[in-house]
């Protein structure tokens, strides 16, 4: 299963290729923003965001992306390999 879990931009680390530094549950990994460019404005940090294999997908508030982080907790053995499968991605 591949769910889109919410982080937040803690740092955003390349602005020409559109990178953030985004935060999961305290596991840290770079993501590519450059999907919300369209938006009312650019992803900053402190931004939550649904990410989607290494892509952020849209943009939450912080309330949505804790409500969402609690239903994903509830699936159980999915919501675990998904959280496993985002601490071994990455994106160079």
């Amino acid at each position: 299963m591949c769910l889109a879990i919410p982080g937040q931009v803690v740092q955003i680390v390349d602005a020409t290729n559109r990178l953030a530094r985004v935060s999961v549950t305290g596991v840290q990994r770079t993501v590519n923003v450059g999907l919300l460019d369209g938006a009312d404005r650019p992803v900053e940090p402190g931004d939550w965001v649904l990410i989607h294999v290494g892509f952020a997908i849209s943009r939450v508030d912080e309330a949505e992306a804790a409500a969402t982080l609690e239903l994903l907790e509830r699936m159980g053995a999915e919501y675990t390999t998904e959280m496993e499968e985002f601490k071994a991605s990455a994106i160079q």
